[in-house]
């Protein structure tokens, strides 16, 4: 299934998911550090989305709140609640 999600306070500007079985098999992230981010989207790769979200949650950008592997954390778990 295709999930999509608007990051808020970071330089990226979407979320692409795709989501089987409670895993992320597969993500796309338009805008941001492209490097960082397409390293990031294959590390988490076919991992548990509750694994991703323990992993991602709370990282933060410099002197920002929060930073492109948060908003994933933050993605993840907006997707969880929409699915119950």
């Amino acid at each position: 299934m295709e999930y999509r999600y608007r990051p808020e306070g970071v330089c990226s500007q979407e979320l692409i998911f795709n989501i089987e079985d409670g895993k992320v098999m597969d993500l796309k992230v338009i805008g941001g550090c492209s490097g960082n981010l397409q390293g990031i989207a294959q590390l988490v790769k076919g991992l548990p989305i509750d694994e991703v979200i323990e992993r991602l949650k709370g990282i933060k950008c410099g002197f920002k709140l929060t930073s492109c592997p948060d908003q994933i954390s933050k993605a993840l778990e907006n997707y969880k609640n929409i699915r119950k």
